[in-house]
């Protein structure tokens, strides 16, 4: 086992998690108006979320995902969910300032809008299927099947450190802000999360229409 190819799974996994979607979005969001416990919270609701997934392709529990009905039920929740929270970010920003942001929403809230969010959404579970489940094809050709739960590991490992990046980024930008700026970036935020709310909605429609 080389700690170069470690590495590389280790970066893989910080990849995975770099694309701005609808998690980074309230990971922003949160970190800039609640500090860096807010923000790292709603990346551990996410990647509680990611492990089931990785753990689902693992024990190989794919079919039951691809029925129809299942995936339209996914959409238009994973749909509901985003709109939701894109209209009550864009809400409670006209409310916000630096000084009382701290004490608007409890670390579970942030925790659990970072773990329904993935749970329920298909691109999650799209991207982890088809992502992790080559990578686990080719980790076992490569190095064996009784490695696979290490590099595994090394995968998770990424999402960790990017999601204490993330966080500490967020914390550290917030001194900078005026009250007049967060009022924006909140509802930045959440037009960001109406927006994939209204495709993931399209998606779902479509679904159900066919």
């Amino acid at each position: 086992m080389s700690i170069t190819v470690f590495i590389s799974y280790i970066f893989l996994g910080l990849t995975l998690a770099a694309p701005i979607g609808p998690v980074n979005s309230v990971r922003l969001d949160k970190g800039i108006k609640n500090g860096f416990w807010h923000a790292w919270i709603v990346g551990v609701g996410s990647m509680i979320a990611d492990a089931i997934f990785m753990l689902l392709v693992y024990l190989g529990v794919v079919h039951f995902i691809d029925a129809t009905p299942v995936q339209t039920f996914l959409w238009l929740f994973g749909a509901f969910v985003l709109i939701y929270s894109g209209v009550e970010s864009i809400v409670g920003a006209q409310k916000l300032t630096l000084n009382d942001s701290r004490e608007k929403e409890s670390l579970f809230k942030c925790f659990f809008s970072g773990f329904i969010m993935s749970i329920s959404s298909p691109l999650s579970i799209l991207f982890w299927l088809g992502i992790y489940g080559s990578v686990l094809a080719k980790t076992a050709v490569s190095y064996g099947t009784s490695e696979l739960l290490i590099y595994s590991s090394m995968i998770f490992l990424g999402l960790t450190l990017w999601d204490i990046f993330v966080a500490g980024l967020t914390s550290s930008f917030r001194r900078f802000l005026t009250n007049r700026s967060l009022m924006v970036i909140s509802q930045l935020s959440g037009l960001s999360l109406i927006g994939f709310g209204v495709y993931f909605g399209y998606h779902g429609i479509q679904a159900l229409i066919h």
